[in-house]
């Protein structure tokens, strides 16, 4: 038997997603008769249909929906291996790939960043933002290096995941100059259901930890009035500038109005236990990996700038 090659499986997933051999071939810069070569000596050597044809369409047949899955884990591996070799010179050069929650993507992690460039200056840093959910996902799925995220990682992931808290930060009930609080420096935990609110959509970390101390205050979510839900905290801040609504929003995304008076902080205070106490929501920031896939030497380093702050 002679054997799969590299580039067999590399013309396969290009038909698979395009479900055209043709277009597989425009992509791949080379011809359609070498497209169809490539699968069909695939399936010889294997006895399998990879594809069905029907008529002038194609379809994924059982076998090319299992070679398909695996076909990517062996080239991710293969693109990570050569990554690795390639950082063999003292990090030189190179690319790493993070993914990380809008706040901390936006706040938090460029000064990261720019610590890590002036080290390793021949380095290229992609990051891609999203909501922690997505980001927990796609660094599961092999998508990044590493994650960043300020929300807990699913049950369903964490045998996959190894996540480590690398920063934190604070929720702060936030409204504007139109709201009756603006003029108050704290309020009680009762009157949270007293106001109308705009809040990040689901699977937004700053939505989860909110929800967390609701709950943990004895407040239901269904309890508050929510007017508008949006997918950015830059959203929710600037629905609130001329709203009469609050948020719970990072005391990072707010620094700079709230030294500007055009939003106000409002203390939460605490009163179910005798003492008034501060109702703090303190969130920490964690470091994701993938338990399993090969880390590269830049991966590592970044990771370890982390970890020592």
């Amino acid at each position: 038997m002679a054997g799969m090659t590299l580039e067999q499986l590399k013309i396969f997933l290009a038909v698979a997603e395009h479900l055209h051999f043709t277009r597989a071939a425009e992509e791949l810069y080379i011809t359609q008769p070498a497209v169809s070569a490539a699968v069909h000596n695939l399936e010889q050597e294997y006895g399998v249909k990879l594809f069905h044809r029907i008529g002038r369409h194609i379809e994924m047949a059982e076998a090319g929906k299992l070679l398909q899955v695996e076909a990517r884990k062996i080239l991710d591996q293969v693109t990570l291996t050569e990554r690795g070799l390639r950082e063999l010179n003292n990090l030189q050069r190179g690319e790493l790939k993070l993914g990380s929650s809008l706040t901390i993507g936006n706040y938090w992690l460029p000064s990261k960043i720019s610590d890590f460039k002036s080290q390793y200056p021949g380095i290229t840093v992609n990051c891609s933002l999203a909501n922690a959910e997505t980001i927990s996902v796609g660094t599961a799925m092999g998508q990044f290096d590493l994650g960043l995220v300020e929300g807990d990682v699913k049950p369903e992931l964490q045998n996959n995941l190894e996540y480590e808290i690398v920063g934190s930060d604070r929720l702060q009930i936030v409204v504007g100059k139109n709201h009756p609080w603006f003029d108050k420096e704290e309020i009680e935990i009762s009157e949270l259901t007293q106001t109308s609110w705009v809040m990040r959509e689901p699977g937004s970390g700053t939505q989860q930890r909110f929800e967390e101390a609701l709950q943990n205050w004895g407040i239901n979510l269904s309890e508050l009035n929510v007017n508008l839900v949006f997918t950015s905290g830059e959203m929710t801040k600037a629905a609130i500038e001329t709203d009469v609504s609050a948020i719970g929003i990072s005391e990072l995304m707010v620094k700079k109005e709230i030294q500007l008076g055009t939003l106000r902080a409002i203390r939460v205070i605490d009163h179910r236990n005798g003492a008034p106490a501060i109702a703090e929501i303190v969130r920490p920031f964690y470091k994701l990996k993938h338990r399993q896939r090969f880390q590269t030497g830049l991966a590592k380093a970044f990771e370890q700038m982390l970890v020592k702050g």
